[in-house]
């Protein structure tokens, strides 16, 4: 029997003193041997991206987890970019899993694609890892960036570690890529949870901020604005938005349009 702890990769995009970060590291540190790369600078929005800027640097740095002291590296770049610093230059062996999360804020319908939290764990599937994205809705759609220690972590933890198991004992189809998870704000340990698909719709709409001169930081805001029957009911949006339990929704790094693809190319010849 095959006795060995399951070595897990520990990311996010809201940099290496997150508290969700920590929050999913004590969770995960019960199902297998966790490794910590994450930004040094807060780094949400990022997407996959592999910014030519990012200088790369990685400083060990010494948490406290469970009464314990960690070595953990903080580095100078993407959410995918951690990613690939930790199977590459930093884990003695390959992981077994990637978690990215716990996320300040859900990442639900077409913000994966912006998402940080879900770049690094779609990072971590392109080169064959097992990978769990964990967000957790806020209460103020505005977001948090401030590392507040106001937010309560502990359920997501909770189901973080839940889905990790579920990942690392079970096999997957061949188009599930990752598993991308959402959880309400006000979800608990005994909240259901259900399988969903990505929302085709819109989360966040954004819009101009104050007019200032151009030359100015500034930011675009968001809005959310969703009615019910906005979503189909087996979405993302609509399991955390409107019926108030956990997310789970399989991703897959194939974008192809789910079409007849001959049937496609016929259409398409017969106008060129």
């Amino acid at each position: 029997m095959n006795t060995k702890k399951p070595q897990i990769l520990l990311t996010n995009d809201d940099g290496i003193r997150s508290p969700g970060l920590w929050a999913a590291a004590e969770a995960l540190s019960e199902v297998g041997y966790v490794h910590v790369t994450a930004p040094r600078d807060q780094f949400s929005g990022a997407g996959r991206s592999l910014p030519s800027t990012s200088d790369g640097r990685i400083e060990k740095q010494v948490m406290t987890v469970h009464g314990q002291q960690w070595d953990v590296y903080a580095i100078g770049g993407s959410p995918a970019q951690t990613v690939l610093h930790g199977v590459l230059d930093i884990l003695p062996e390959r992981p077994d899993l990637v978690v990215s999360g716990i996320n300040y804020g859900e990442n639900l319908g077409h913000s994966i694609l912006s998402s940080g939290t879900v770049g690094a764990a779609f990072e971590a599937a392109s080169i064959g890892i097992k990978a769990l994205a964990v967000s957790l809705e806020l209460k103020d759609i505005t977001g948090d960036l401030t590392h507040s220690p106001d937010v309560d972590f502990s359920t997501a933890a909770f189901f973080t570690a839940k889905f990790a198991r579920l990942l690392l004992e079970s096999h997957m189809p061949p188009d599930v890529d990752l598993l991308k998870i959402d959880l309400p704000f006000d979800a608990t340990p005994d909240t259901p949870w259900r399988i969903t698909r990505q929302g085709k719709h819109r989360y966040y709409s954004p819009f101009p901020g104050t007019l200032k001169a151009f030359k100015e930081a500034r930011y675009l805001d968001d809005r959310l604005s969703i009615r019910p029957e906005d979503v189909p009911p087996d979405s993302d949006i609509h399991a955390l938005m409107f019926d108030r339990i956990v997310s789970a929704t399989p991703l897959s790094l194939d974008l192809t349009s789910r079409v007849d693809l001959a049937d496609l190319e016929r259409s398409l010849r017969s106008h060129f």
